[in-house]
């Protein structure tokens, strides 16, 4: 969820840069600066940061697991072609 306290933050500094000569509407002028950053965040792909960190640490589980398995494979393939050598004869 977003913090609505930054965009009203946000709102209110954007407000505060119309020029004087349009301060009479400056409240509605907030809301409306208000409203659209709302709305422009709504449709943005977010997450918070809490989702982003447990996905992180998904990400790092799968790769870990990703490389063992990969290391598993490549010592199999290694037993395979040494079992696939032609061996000395004992003597």
């Amino acid at each position: 969820m977003i913090d609505l306290s930054h965009i009203d933050a946000l709102a209110r500094r954007l407000s505060d840069l119309v020029p004087p000569s349009l301060r009479e509407g400056r409240e509605e002028l907030q809301d409306n600066f208000k409203t659209v950053l709302q709305s422009g965040l709504a449709r943005l792909d977010l997450v918070t940061r809490e989702e982003f960190e447990v996905q992180r640490a998904v990400l790092l589980r799968t790769r870990e697991k990703l490389e063992d398995l990969q290391r598993a494979v490549a010592r199999l393939e290694g037993q395979r072609s040494g079992a696939n050598t032609p061996q000395p004869p004992a003597h």
